[in-house]
């Protein structure tokens, strides 16, 4: 992948200046001077200053021609979560519109939740939710996220996989909903390079090698259509255009088959000034190449939902070898590459404010997103649906009038039924596909014709929350068996809570009085007991959610008085294990352990045996801490080293710090990835000795993909010097990937 740009703070406001005034320009640099200044002790990462990410954002906004109000926030996108600023400030200084962008992209505070995940969660809630009431906050927020992905190698492999993950989960297909193609594509591809490295670069390497062969067929093909277009004396612009290497791996995953088996993977655009003209120039492929049945697609006369409108064929072309061919006129391709930016970017004396009273369907994702908050009781739930129902791929059918219909791939004629109306979805006993009945289980697929039969004193059947597909459907039909069966649900739900409660042996009469439940109904924002029993009997709100919130503190109590019988054991175990090192010391000889005690200092302990972990091989210069063994001293791991992190495990560690290093080399194990060409393995070993005299293991193996993968161990006197070898491994050619290994 190509290195991107690193643009200055001037060369941003310069963009700016190609469509702003003079006016909007001061504003936009009054909001880059005060990020400069909060953040101007702050590093990230990679060691550069932290203001280069900020400026790297405004940048992108700045393409897109965003307004002043949202380049201003992606200056200061990260001023209220990581320094001494407030949203109040922001408010002040810049106006609510600001305020409100930087509200939403700014990510919560950890220590309301108890895990990563609900973290993750909850932030992904609040953004989109803060999204549906200003399109401007995912511009930022897209924004944010390319950038960090250009950057993402300076973090540790496990946050890239990750990060990449909720990139291609949420951001990737969000974009893609808003037809911001421009960003879609490279998000996809980043998070690919760190999900399926081998994969990625294998791609890479067999698109490079043949490079000059596609480029010269383009080239021809090109020179062929200029030929036949020229007589239709109209103006126009063809250009080749190449496959994106996650589209690639897609298409070889879900068509099951190899690199170059793959026959659409050259294509050529042609962009005119009207719809007329792209017709036109589709009459004059056609007659000069044979299309191939099945791959055209008219996306003028029906466009995506995202707004996208292309003419898409695929042709037999020179050389007898398949050829795709996009048609659009200029306005389609601006909407194509910037989708929702494209229609809302930012014109002098002229800026849009958008809602979502807005009737353009690309603000349907928005609309769906405040459905699905409705219907949600939790971040957990809230994030599946809308990654079920809005981020999944669509299917597109029409309404007997010939509407379009945009519907999550998989979806019923019931979805479709509950997506038209309720009373819709309620009243079905039947559907027609073009022109024939079906079973309500049918799946839909794209172009079908859906007509529902209903009847007025039809009601839906219990089955059908099993067999619909969309969260809306779903929900829709909960309700309506919620409010038939509300007092039973009642019932149901009181004997939930009680058997819970005596399953913990808590007595139920302590824990379901009025008072002892207004904090729930407060939590899931109920405002009788008789509702959240309901809720609970239906099975809408956890029963052992409710309980848990319920013993809250009992459970906290009893949490504390272990706690400190517990501490009170390990510090005894401590103890021992110090009182029998100086006869293990004299029975063994252990000079080693003598050496690392030097190297190692324990806080606030003396004269135990000292360990260093073969599990993560700590070296001077990482982060470590000590974990008491039943025994055996203490044992030092790397802070981050996955066999410590468990919960129970933590009442075990202690503090733990380098002391007087010895100039000795300590063995760490490494993975390289590459691509398997003759004198690879040369290459690296060449490398390593020239570094290290401490060569202890090497093996290497190469998968059915030509990809070679190289473990070695070797030893390095410090993490300064680790990072020193694994930077020049990194730069031999065709290496892709080192890391170091944590057994």
């Amino acid at each position: 992948m190509p290195k991107e740009k690193v643009y200055s703070a001037q060369e941003v406001f310069d963009i700016c200046a190609t469509y702003m005034n003079q006016r909007h320009i001061d504003y936009i640099k009054k909001a880059y001077e005060l990020a400069a200044y909060v953040h101007s002790e702050q590093k990230r990462a990679s060691g550069e200053p932290y203001i280069v990410h900020p400026i790297q954002v405004a940048a992108i906004l700045a393409n897109l021609k965003m307004d002043p109000d949202t380049i201003s926030a992606g200056f200061l996108h990260d001023v209220v979560e990581d320094t001494n600023i407030i949203s109040a400030d922001i408010r002040e200084l810049f106006g609510n519109d600001v305020a409100t962008i930087v509200e939403g992209v700014t990510k919560i505070s950890k220590y309301k939740y108890k895990s990563h995940q609900q973290l993750l969660a909850a932030n992904h809630r609040k953004m989109l939710l803060a999204t549906a009431k200003d399109m401007r906050v995912i511009m930022v927020k897209l924004a944010d996220r390319l950038h960090n992905m250009r950057t993402l190698n300076y973090l540790r492999p496990d946050k890239q996989r990750r990060i990449a993950n909720e990139t291609l989960e949420i951001y990737a297909p969000l974009a893609d909903r808003l037809g911001i193609s421009t960003i879609k594509w490279e998000l996809e591809d980043l998070s690919l390079r760190y999900l399926n490295p081998q994969q990625y670069y294998r791609i890479v390497h067999l698109m490079n090698s043949k490079r000059a062969q596609r480029e010269e067929y383009i080239q021809a093909a090109i020179r062929e259509v200029k030929v036949n277009i020229d007589q239709l004396h109209i103006d126009y612009d063809i250009s080749g255009r190449a496959k994106h290497i996650y589209s690639i791996y897609k298409k070889m995953v879900e068509k099951h088959k190899q690199f170059e088996e793959l026959y659409d993977l050259l294509a050529i655009r042609i962009m005119v000034n009207s719809i007329r003209d792209c017709y036109g120039v589709l009459g004059n492929i056609h007659a000069q190449w044979k299309p191939i049945p099945g791959r055209f697609k008219d996306y003028i006369a029906v466009p995506k939902v995202n707004g996208y409108q292309s003419l898409h064929t695929t042709v037999i072309g020179p050389q007898g070898r398949p050829l795709e061919v996009q048609i659009r006129t200029y306005q389609m391709h601006e909407v194509a590459e910037y989708g929702v930016a494209a229609h809302w970017a930012y014109k002098e004396g002229k800026k849009e404010k958008i809602n979502l009273d807005n009737n353009d369907q690309q603000i349907d994702v928005f609309r769906e997103i405040m459905e699905i908050q409705e219907e949600s009781s939790t971040d957990a739930d809230f994030m599946k649906n809308i990654k079920g129902d809005v981020f999944s791929d669509r299917v597109y059918v029409f309404t007997p009038k010939g509407e379009v219909m945009e519907l999550p791939k998989g979806a019923i004629p019931l979805d479709f039924a509950y997506q038209v109306h309720t009373e819709v979805g309620n009243h079905t006993i039947g559907a027609k596909i073009n022109g024939k009945i079906v079973p309500l289980d049918y799946k839909l697929r794209n172009g079908d014709i859906v007509e529902m039969l209903t009847q007025s004193n039809a009601a839906p059947s219990r089955d059908w929350e099993n067999i619909v597909y969309t969260t809306r459907a779903r929900n829709k039909i909960k309700r309506y068996f919620k409010s038939v069966d509300r007092q039973q649900n009642i019932e149901t739900g009181r004997n939930k809570i009680e058997r819970e409660l005596l399953d913990r042996n808590f007595a139920p009469k302590n824990y379901l009085s009025k008072k002892a439940l207004q904090p729930v109904l407060e939590r899931y924002n109920f405002t009788t007991e008789d509702e959240l029993l309901a809720a609970v009997g239906y099975g809408e709100v956890s029963v052992i959610g409710v309980v848990n919130r319920l013993t809250e503190a009992e459970r906290k109590k009893q949490a504390q008085q272990k706690k400190a019988e517990y501490e009170e054991q390990v510090m005894g175990e401590a103890s021992k294990a110090a009182k029998t090192k100086e006869e293990h010391s004299s029975e063994h000889n252990d000079n080693d352990s003598e050496t690392q005690e030097r190297e190692v200092h324990i806080q606030g302990v003396a004269n135990l045996l000292i360990h260093m972990a073969k599990c993560c091989t700590p070296i001077p210069g990482d982060e470590i801490v000590g974990y008491i063994t039943k025994g055996r001293g203490v044992t030092i791991h790397r802070q981050n080293c996955p066999n410590i992190q468990e919960e129970d495990q933590k009442a075990r560690l202690i503090e733990a710090s380098w002391g007087n290093i010895q100039n000795h080399h300590y063995l760490v194990k490494l993975e390289i990835f590459g691509f398997n060409r003759n004198g690879l393995l040369n290459d690296i070993l060449q490398v390593v000795n020239k570094q290290t005299n401490m060569l202890n293991d090497v093996n290497g193996r190469m998968d059915h993909d030509r990809m070679a993968h190289v473990t070695l161990t070797v030893g390095v006197r410090n993490l300064m010097h680790l990072k020193d070898i694994m930077t020049k491994i990194n730069n031999i050619p065709d290496v892709y990937n080192v890391k170091r290994v944590i057994n």
